[in-house]
């Protein structure tokens, strides 16, 4: 198998792309909340944790204040510096306080739905795919939660996020390195509250294993990775008898048939417990892979998997349609791997040793990132719509070609003030876009 040709850039896409950037109203992070705030009010979800504590005086402003120190990862004594109106023991108690991971999750939901309305996305991908991937974060060396990571080297953990083919971030996570991330994989899609519900995943090799691609398939989930040197896995035959004309090299062994009929009860009851939120899909793959190799259900589940990813592989093998949509979708993970870190300017280490608010940093940062994105969905329509009135042809390709993880037009440094009276512009979901 050969690589993939290069696909074919439209000639007016630099042209495009040029007339975008330069005319993208500049902006700071702080605006980007302010703004996004006014369009959709995420900050709704966030509230004191026990009904009698005292109410904040402004706490629109105290929230966004919050979310703009986490989420870029300043810290409340640095955002205090370049905030004179602020305090770090008050951004630190609003942390503790008022926003919970729980609510970070339902304030995240609101922007993607919000962002599901725009006309833009669509050209970007559907709400059937998505893909994920990790990154490392840095942790201090001399702390019992940081391991060191082999691949990626260093020690620190492991952000992992679910991308849609749409470019927006749909859940995120924080796991130890010396956890394998296909154990993950599935909580993305179970726990998504979006409208935006895809049912078909994309991963590279550490996200797949034998007994997820069987736990997926039960869910009604397609997963279709990136797998580096898969000629080296095995490919099975459905029984020792049958032959292949051309392709019988590829199988060296064969599926046990019955090993599935005999524990495929449980297996049903082991996903339909997942789907009614009763278990979480990590956890009953990490109990799998705990479980001696002896337990019926441990084989009855990796049996399943080698049925699932040798259709796949050969599907691989021969489609190319399928190798092309699978490498695009773990290129918008990797694009968004490094937004992200982008949107984080305070630094690569979470200064933390409490998992539970280690992964609040890393959903502070993935709100932050997504409010950033749909502010330049946004900002992308308006100025591709004054395009088609001014009479340049942009036809669907080269719209498909655009990206909103831009960043040119964003100033991260200065001195920041939230400006509650700021007049965040009209907004239009479905303002046209395209010349006919």
């Amino acid at each position: 198998m050969r690589k993939l040709d290069r696909q074919s850039t439209p000639d007016n896409l630099p042209l495009v792309n040029q007339m975008v950037r330069e005319q993208m109203r500049p902006v700071n992070l702080v605006d980007v909340l302010i703004d996004t705030e006014t369009w959709l009010n995420w900050t709704r979800h966030f509230g004191p944790f026990s009904g009698h504590e005292m109410k904040l005086d402004d706490p629109v402003f105290r929230y966004l204040m919050t979310v703009f120190t986490y989420g870029c990862n300043l810290g409340p004594a640095q955002t205090a510096q370049a905030m004179k109106e602020t305090d770090p023991h008050q951004i630190a108690w609003i942390n503790q306080r008022h926003i919970s991971e729980a609510a970070l999750d339902e304030a995240i939901t609101t922007v993607i739905n919000g962002y599901n309305r725009f006309l833009l996305p669509s050209y970007w991908g559907t709400n059937e795919r998505a893909s994920a991937d990790g990154t490392k974060w840095d942790l201090y060396e001399q702390n019992l939660l940081s391991e060191y990571h082999i691949r990626y080297g260093g020690y620190g953990g492991i952000a992992y996020f679910v991308i849609s083919a749409k470019y927006i971030a749909l859940f995120s996570h924080f796991i130890p390195c010396g956890v394998r991330e296909a154990i993950y994989i599935l909580d993305g899609l179970m726990e998504n509250k979006s409208e935006i519900e895809p049912d078909i995943i994309h991963s590279d090799s550490h996200g797949q294993s034998e007994s997820v691609f069987g736990l997926a398939y039960l869910l009604g989930i397609k997963l279709m990775p990136r797998i580096k040197h898969w000629k080296h896995l095995r490919f099975y035959r459905p029984d020792k008898k049958t032959r292949y004309e051309h392709i019988d090299a590829l199988f060296t062994h064969h599926i046990d048939w019955k090993l599935i009929a005999e524990n495929f009860d449980e297996m049903l009851r082991t996903a339909i417990s997942i789907k009614t939120g009763k278990l979480a899909p990590s956890t009953i793959l990490r109990r799998l892979g705990s479980y001696n190799r002896r337990n019926r259900l441990n084989q009855a589940f990796h049996e399943l998997g080698r049925v699932v990813r040798t259709e796949f592989l050969l599907n691989w093998i021969s489609d190319l349609d399928l190798r092309r949509v699978t490498l695009g979708a773990m290129n918008k993970s990797e694009q968004f791997n490094r937004f992200s870190k982008w949107v984080a300017f305070g630094g690569q280490i979470l200064e933390e040793n409490d998992r539970d608010e280690q992964r609040k940093l890393i959903k502070y940062n993935h709100l932050m990132a997504n409010c950033l994105i749909f502010h330049n969905v946004c900002g992308l329509t308006q100025r591709l719509h004054e395009m088609r009135t001014e009479g340049v042809i942009v036809d669907a390709e080269t719209l498909s070609r655009l990206s909103p993880y831009i960043t040119q037009h964003v100033n991260r440094y200065g001195e920041y003030r939230i400006d509650l009276s700021r007049r965040a512009p009209p907004i239009n979901y479905q303002l046209p876009i395209l010349m006919y």
